[in-house]
């Protein structure tokens, strides 16, 4: 015979284990689809570096450039040739036209245009010549122009080179 007693008790049991469930199922994470831990945790990305002189740069102990992900960093670019040799001496605007050339090639490698730039620094010994032949740059960034900055330095790695630049993209 059951009394109201007893009732009252597997009443009082059985809404506990109730509550103990629920209790239990909130504080558990949801369990995660192969889909979201895909979201959660992005892939690793590897750097992929390119030299674009690999004996000069290995002489002076840099890379061009290197890309992560979406970002691309490129070193420097200066008016050398493949043995590191100063080209064009004494000529700021031809300097600056042949660090573009570099840069270029280090952008294609990469599948990148000047469209993708996003920073640029430029490094001159003469502001106030490189001010006269930076509107070559109007050439070079049809769409925008990226955020930098420009210096005027005191030397640079080789006497005689007058700009160096160097630059970000982003895809």
């Amino acid at each position: 015979m059951r009394t109201p007693n007893m009732i009252k008790q597997v009443f009082f049991v059985c809404a506990l284990f109730l509550l103990m469930f629920v209790t239990q199922a909130c504080n558990q994470p949801a369990a995660e689809t192969k889909t979201d831990a895909a979201k959660a945790a992005p892939p690793k990305e590897t750097p992929e570096y390119f030299m674009l002189r690999p004996e000069v740069e290995k002489q002076y102990g840099y890379t061009h450039a290197v890309k992560i992900g979406n970002d691309l960093k490129i070193s420097g670019a200066v008016s050398m040739d493949d043995k590191g040799n100063l080209v064009a001496a004494g000529n700021l605007d031809q300097q600056m036209k042949n660090c573009y050339s570099d840069l270029e090639k280090v952008l294609k490698h990469y599948g990148y245009t000047f469209d993708d730039v996003v920073a640029e620094n430029i490094y001159t010994t003469n502001m106030a010549e490189f001010i006269k032949v930076a509107s070559y740059r109007n050439s070079i960034y049809k769409k925008q122009f990226p955020t930098g900055t420009w210096l005027e330095v005191k030397g640079l790695a080789l006497p005689g080179q007058l700009i160096e630049i160097d630059m970000e993209a982003h895809k």
